[in-house]
């Protein structure tokens, strides 16, 4: 049974809690599909995605907005943006969670909103406030702890927060003329060609195993699109009803998941030094959050301020 929508704040952090639980448990549910490759399981996710999507538009009646959508040139070739993107997240992402590199993934998730920051000034312009800058600040002594930890660069974890940074920033400048499904299938519908190819590089080298493994494999990877869309349009119902502080604090759920997944379930290594790395990350986000909320409520005073100068007048 669907939200209440009479209180959409319930129902908002309904519908994001059960899209960042979804997008937490993925590593398990990739993990599922063995012995198929990240490469052959990212294809079929763009495949299945776009085959949801067409489902879904025509049971709610979307093509004619969607119709609409691929007459404005600027809308269209913004989304292919979009999908390249979201493309590079995925399979990083799959790549990272079949080869044991769960923890990294989380890493990814937990450094994304002090991205996300980082974007607002680099491509905004935005002026930082005090404690937004010790993050910024704290979170690069993270990466380079990190790094020592790792004994390499943590290429994984900075391209998913880069990717789905400059993916969420690029579905932000277009959210307002573009619906949640109609934006997926216009991105999984840009990726065909590439998910095409994956396959042709599959099929060329170590063989699809779609159809040859077993019945549950099979219905696994045709199921893949319905575990990508339906997170998503969740989050898309969930962010239309919350306020900026909910959706902030509610993100850190997948990335806690995550980091649960690889360090108890998959037995990943944390030493020592990557204890710290985490630990000074996770310092970073409690000084976002702080600010988040500190922002929040001066926002709402003046708003109460300003409603109070108004009925007086």
């Amino acid at each position: 049974m669907a939200p209440s929508t009479s209180n959409p704040l319930r129902s908002g952090l309904i519908y994001g809690l059960v899209a960042y639980l979804l997008w937490g448990l993925l590593p398990l549910y990739f993990l599922l599909l063995a012995p198929t490759g990240a490469f052959e399981i990212v294809a079929w996710r763009v495949l299945w995605t776009l085959g949801f999507c067409l489902i879904a538009l025509s049971l709610t009646r979307g093509w004619k907005p969607l119709i609409a959508l691929v007459r404005r040139p600027r809308i269209l070739f913004t989304m292919a943006g979009a999908g390249a993107l979201i493309f590079v997240n995925w399979q990083t992402y799959v790549l990272a969670t079949t080869t044991g590199h769960v923890v990294e993934a989380a890493l990814g998730y937990f450094i994304n909103p002090v991205v996300t920051v980082f974007l607002g000034v680099l491509v905004l312009h935005e002026k930082l406030r005090r404690l937004q800058w010790a993050a910024v600040g704290v979170s690069l002594v993270a990466v380079v702890v990190l790094t020592f930890a790792y004994g390499s660069f943590p290429w994984i974890a900075l391209t998913l927060a880069f990717s789905f940074g400059l993916y969420g920033f690029v579905k932000k400048r277009v959210g307002g003329e573009v619906d949640a499904l109609s934006g997926l299938a216009l991105e999984s519908a840009w990726l065909v060609p590439v998910a095409v190819a994956e396959l042709v590089f599959v099929g060329l080298t170590t063989g699809v195993t779609f159809g040859h493994v077993s019945v549950w494999n099979t219905v696994l990877l045709v199921l893949a699109g319905v575990v990508t869309a339906v997170p998503l349009l969740l989050f898309a119902a969930s962010a239309r009803r919350l306020p900026l502080v909910y959706i902030g604090l509610v993100q850190y759920v997948t990335p806690v998941m995550q980091f649960i997944v690889g360090v108890v379930f998959l037995h990943e290594a944390m030493d020592a030094a990557r204890w710290v790395g985490f630990i000074v990350i996770w310092l970073a986000l409690v000084m976002l959050t702080v600010d988040l909320v500190r922002a929040g409520r001066s926002h709402r005073a003046r708003n109460v301020r300003a409603q109070s100068s108004v009925s007086i007048e």
